[in-house]
């Protein structure tokens, strides 16, 4: 073999390896319909539903602009008979359920952030939430770190799952 193999076999594999987990921006552009939403629960390792149920209702935008929306609200959300009959309790309620923020994002490597301008939950608002991000099959796979889940505080990790839209 001549030296120049012998040094690039060694790396040859790191090189392949990074190529493969970085993903590229533009990957993301489009807008997205949320497929799957599960969450595991750390403490005990469990997976269930995150939103209701399997099949949540939820967007995700991504511009060429660099701007980002998404929009989500739970399964088997309660209807409240009119906005002018609406109780304190059903408000709460909806908004436990349901999510939305729009701001910027950057894309580097496998992480996606969102940097965030208005939400839904002014606690998010001015904030960056980071998810690992996948790219396969024609559906983009975002994962949360661990996070207190706001229904009931338990240390959670949410995977969604978005496809292609259309």
């Amino acid at each position: 073999m001549t030296p120049w193999v012998l040094f690039v076999l060694p790396i040859l594999p790191i090189l392949t390896a990074t190529a493969v987990q970085a993903l590229d921006a533009e990957a993301v552009v489009g807008t997205w319909r949320l497929a799957s939403a599960t969450r595991n629960i750390v403490e005990s390792g469990e997976v269930i539903d995150a939103y209701g149920g399997p099949r949540p209702n939820g967007w995700l935008t991504y511009g060429t602009d660099g701007r980002m929306m998404v929009i989500c609200a739970f399964e088997n959300r309660d209807r409240p008979e009119a906005n002018d009959k609406m109780s304190d309790e059903d408000r709460v309620k909806l908004h436990k359920t349901f999510f939305a923020y729009a701001g910027t994002y950057k894309v580097e490597g496998r992480t996606i952030t969102h940097m965030i301008d208005t939400s839904w939950n002014e606690v998010w608002s001015g904030t960056s939430q980071v998810r690992k991000v996948e790219l396969m099959d024609n559906a983009l796979i975002l994962t949360t770190s661990p996070f207190k889940f706001n229904v009931d505080g338990r240390n959670s990790i949410i995977t969604l799952v978005w496809k292609k839209y259309p």
